[in-house]
């Protein structure tokens, strides 16, 4: 079995028990029949919203060749209801995302299947599902979960990853996943992007219990996976206090920034049962109002 229908299968797995709605009925009717986050009124979905640049995997009969001929560009014409269902998913793809301490799945597996489980329950209830790069413009049904579990299978040469948010829509929501390990000026950006064009989100940290618990002593040599960066002790157990508060203070800026920005946060273990998670998720979409 391929990697990206492995993939989709073990989300649509993960996805049975729930009922086909995301974010509870509740919000989508308010979203999209009463126009919520400030909108106007979205009706039945004849509202023009805004144009915007055409995307890769755009189809041509969605081109609005009028507001295109006043420009070298191709324009598409959003509906206020499109953008009110639209929901935005980035999963870290980059190589620390591929550790495991051997008996537990990898971080990469384990975020790719929650963001595609996710999907499943987005497109099961009728809204658009994307991925925040151009790749996967949002489209519902379910060819849509066949192209995303094949964009998400691809793997990154980056040592951690960084948000891309070039094909995010205004007003939208969005998920972002990933072990958070890197350099917190990139996600700072990025959330700090998504609320100035009005996008609230779910931001999921996924952490190996290794990495919370630090059991290493004596001679350890650490090294990125990539290899990179590497480290050489003859004391580790001397760095574990340090270790621990320093990932007390990343988890708490990163609970902080959420805060902020209008988004909302939550740290999941490898180890623990990926429904939490998704349970999660579920809710968090809902509460992004």
């Amino acid at each position: 079995m391929s990697q990206p229908a492995r993939l989709r299968q073990d989300a649509e797995a993960l996805a049975q028990p729930f009922p086909p709605l995301l974010a509870a009925a509740e919000h989508l009717a308010a979203s999209v029949l009463l126009g919520e986050h400030g909108r106007r009124r979205a009706g039945m979905g004849d509202e023009f919203w805004q144009y915007r640049a055409s995307m890769p995997g755009d189809e041509r009969r969605m081109i609005d060749w009028r507001r295109s001929a006043r420009s070298d560009a191709e324009f598409v014409r959003e509906k206020e209801w499109q953008a009110a269902q639209s929901v935005m998913i980035w999963v870290d793809p980059a190589r620390s995302m591929a550790f495991t301490s051997s008996k537990h799945p990898e971080k990469g597996h384990v975020a790719r299947t929650l963001a595609l489980a996710v999907s499943v329950l987005l497109v099961h209830a009728g809204e658009r599902v994307g991925l925040t790069s151009m790749v996967a413009p949002p489209r519902s049904g379910q060819l849509q979960l066949l192209r995303l579990a094949t964009a998400l299978s691809e793997d990154s040469d980056e040592e951690y990853g960084r948000p891309e948010l070039r094909g995010i829509l205004h007003h939208s929501r969005a998920v972002f996943v990933s072990d958070f390990l890197g350099d917190l000026g990139p996600i700072e950006t990025a959330l700090t992007k998504a609320a100035d064009r009005d996008v609230k989100g779910a931001m999921l940290q996924v952490l190996d219990p290794v990495e919370e618990a630090f059991p290493f002593d004596g001679r350890t040599i650490f090294e990125s996976m990539g290899g990179a960066i590497s480290h050489e002790t003859l004391k580790a157990g001397d760095l574990r206090d340090r270790y621990l508060d320093r990932l007390a203070e990343r988890k708490a800026r990163l609970a902080d920034l959420a805060r902020r920005t209008g988004w909302q946060y939550d740290l999941h273990h490898t180890d623990q049962p990926a429904t939490t998670a998704l349970l999660w998720l579920h809710g968090a979409l809902g509460r992004v109002n």
